[in-house]
């Protein structure tokens, strides 16, 4: 006589269903392709992200009276922010999760049209505030300038801008996560 043979890996077991055993099952018959495009994406966003909060946090130290530390002029040092710009893979790698589902998620829920609202809110005020006033912070730090003032009030921009879009962060995080 031959024994049961145990379920296939991500098979829904009537008898045991803890909490988020569903939701187990579902993600493991996506497939390892899936798991890592939703990596990437977590990936994307924790360090695109993370890195317009360190800016607005170099930002601050540089309102700061006085000379700036030598990190904050390294940080400040001209060149683009790439680790920043790491934001604009987060919709490319969200949509590819949308097609990898297998029609689990689509473009008629509602948190994904919000996560790709707050997303496109968060690339436009990079654009247009952060990533600008942080090129002319790099402008004053790399000419020893003695502009104070508009050291102060770049420093500002780029602090204030990176809080609020720490706070859009935050906003799609949940909205990611929760799925309402």
């Amino acid at each position: 006589p031959s024994e049961p043979r145990p379920p296939a890996c991500g098979a829904r077991i009537p008898a045991m269903q803890p909490a988020g055993a569903a939701l187990l099952a579902l993600s493991s018959n996506r497939g390892a392709a899936y798991d890592v495009v939703l990596l990437g994406h977590v990936l994307a966003a924790v360090v695109g992200f993370g890195a317009v909060a360190v800016a607005g946090i170099y930002a601050l130290l540089l309102r700061r009276p006085g000379p700036p530390s030598v990190s904050v002029l390294r940080y400040y040092r001209p060149g683009v922010n790439w680790a920043g710009r790491i934001t604009f893979l987060v919709p490319v790698l969200g949509v590819a999760l949308v097609g990898m589902s297998h029609g689990s998620w689509s473009y008629n829920d509602h948190w994904v049209i919000g996560g790709l609202a707050l997303w496109a809110a968060a690339a436009l005020a990079g654009e247009m505030v952060v990533w600008p006033a942080e090129r002319g912070l790099q402008r004053l730090v790399s000419e020893d300038s003695p502009d104070t003032a508009s050291r102060r009030s770049l420093g500002w921009q780029v602090a204030a801008s990176s809080g609020v879009l720490m706070v859009v962060f935050v906003v799609a995080l949940v909205i990611m996560v929760a799925k309402p």
